[in-house]
């Protein structure tokens, strides 16, 4: 039997190696993070990363285990060269750097790197930071308790799995990336709340991050797949019960995400690779001070079968734009 891998710290030569490889994706300046040819150099270059890497991230994708977490620490940052923490809505990076190389080569492992028109502007690396004003909001650009979810659960399309690399911590190292797997919160609930959730009786509406997507969403069951090892979808402020009885087994649901939730707190180059199909997601609130060294996570998105979404993609690129 394989051992379940749940944290991955890189020595002193794979953190070379990396590093290497990722100066190298980052060769031609000329090619935006976006460009097929940044991806199709990364994805050459994942072949080439260190084979304990490597190899952990192949396990982790063919089973994310009980926590549905992996965490890899040491990776590279490039941290004398980064500048001020970024400030303004919907920041994303577009130029060619070490950690937007490392984002990319690594979710070319586990499928290929995705984005969202509607959200950050289709970038494939985006800048998870505090905008000045926006304290209170539940996004990405927020510092109060971010509540629990999967990324972007509306969609018919979301994302397999969810990469956060840190680049720089919070000043006072308070902010903590929470998560709870459904494998074991499932055992918490009981029969009568587990069919329910299997039941297509709740809406799921888009993030405030996707402003200009405002659809109608049909009914939709929070728990899908083997009952055994199911999927969820779900997100705490954007997913609304249809009927008292699914209203109860979502509550339920709740408490035992509260009860089973793991929080990690990151440090530069840690990287949170999360199965976004059986883990859901937050963070604890945190106090930033906007004098250009607050927290700064990179986030990509990664679908392990892209070729589910070939009707959403045009010119088979890597943005879904509907």
């Amino acid at each position: 039997m394989i051992e379940e891998i749940a944290d991955l710290a890189l020595g002193p030569a794979e953190v070379t190696e990396v590093d290497r490889l990722a100066r190298g994706v980052c060769a031609d300046g000329r090619d935006p993070v976006d460009s097929p040819e940044w991806v199709a150099r990364a994805r050459y270059n994942w072949d080439e990363l260190p084979l304990g890497l490597r190899r952990g991230v192949r396990e982790f994708r063919r089973h994310s285990g009980p926590r549905g977490l992996l965490i890899l620490h040491g990776l590279p940052v490039d941290e004398p060269m980064l500048p001020a923490t970024p400030s303004t809505p919907d920041s994303v990076q577009r130029s060619a750097t070490v950690p937007a190389a490392v984002l990319t080569m690594l979710a070319c492992g586990l499928g290929d790197p995705a984005a969202y028109l509607a959200e950050k502007s289709g970038a494939l690396v985006q800048d998870v930071v505090p905008v000045r004003g926006k304290e209170s909001f539940s996004g990405n650009a927020g510092s109060v308790l971010l509540t629990f979810h999967n990324e972007n659960a509306f969609h018919r399309h979301e994302p397999d799995y969810v990469l956060l690399l840190c680049l720089r911590a919070d000043h006072d190292r308070s902010a903590g990336l929470r998560t709870a797997c459904l494998r074991e919160a499932l055992p918490l609930l009981t029969a009568a709340s587990r069919e329910v959730l299997f039941a297509p009786e709740f809406i799921t509406a888009p993030p405030p991050s996707f402003p200009s997507d405002k659809g109608i969403r049909a009914p939709q069951p929070i728990l899908s797949g083997a009952v055994e090892d199911p999927d969820v979808r779900m997100a705490t402020i954007a997913t609304t019960a249809l009927t008292p009885r699914a209203e109860a087994a979502l509550a339920e649901f709740g408490r035992a995400c509260n009860t089973v939730a793991r929080i990690t707190r990151l440090v530069p180059g840690d990287m949170a690779i999360l199965d976004n199909r059986v883990t859901v997601h937050g963070r604890t609130a945190f106090r930033p001070r906007y004098d250009g060294a607050d927290r700064w996570v990179q986030r990509t998105f990664a679908i392990a079968d892209l070729r589910s979404s070939r009707d959403h993609r045009p010119h088979d690129g890597y943005v879904l734009t509907r």
